[in-house]
């Protein structure tokens, strides 16, 4: 069973138990049906970072309290603002599949999510890659919501990086994007290589890592 499939997997909810072969072919149908109609778009830009001794983080014109990221991003010296979405498409699929068959629709909403984080990280690789060549290292993305990084950070951070004109990307009131599977993260860089796993903190077992979120 491939990562992606597992992934689904677990954003269904199955934890530790196996899915039946009935959602594995589900999940099969639909990662076929993302491959031949889904292309996602990204973003990002690299700025200064400064972390103050009161523990704010400085990025360009946004200044955050958190501390969660600030533990994050210790030893950073850049930072990359990151957004990627699957595009109006998928929220299509999506409805379209809720009208006739719920079981597909939940199953493609998993799908979804997986095949997002897979994009996420073949990107952030590819960031890496780049930054490595001026000597610097990236930690896993850490997304306004997680810990005590507000999601009212959304907003600045897209419009550092022009997500609505660049690939599509806008917020509503209430701070959610459109469309739904879209992702926004702020990565640190620092001249210090941690090995962080590309997938995040969820993917790794030192538990007591001081870059934990």
């Amino acid at each position: 069973m491939d990562r992606r499939i597992k992934e689904a997997v677990r954003y269904l909810g199955y934890g530790r138990n196996a899915a039946d072969a009935k959602t594995l072919a589900l999940i099969e149908d639909a990662f076929a049906t993302l491959d031949r109609t889904i292309s996602p778009k990204s973003v990002w830009r690299i700025f200064d970072l400064v972390q103050t001794e009161d523990g704010r983080s400085i990025i360009g014109n946004m200044e955050i309290k958190s501390n969660s990221l600030e533990r994050n991003l210790k030893g950073c010296v850049k930072a990359v603002l990151f957004g990627a979405t699957l595009g109006a498409g998928m929220d299509w699929l999506i409805k379209r599949a809720s009208l006739s068959d719920m079981a597909e629709a939940v199953v493609l909403q998993s799908c979804a999510a997986a095949f997002l984080e897979e994009y996420c990280d073949e990107r952030q690789l590819a960031i890496g890659a780049e930054l490595e060549a001026e000597g610097l290292y990236l930690r896993p993305r850490f997304s306004p919501g997680y810990g005590d990084f507000d999601i009212t950070y959304q907003k600045p951070l897209m419009q550092m990086i022009d997500c609505a004109k660049t690939i599509g990307l806008t917020m509503t009131s209430s701070f959610m994007m459109t469309p739904t599977k879209s992702v926004t993260a702020l990565i640190g860089a620092s001249p210090v290589q941690e090995r962080c796993p590309v997938a995040g903190c969820e993917a790794c077992d030192k538990k007591d890592c001081p870059y934990r979120r």
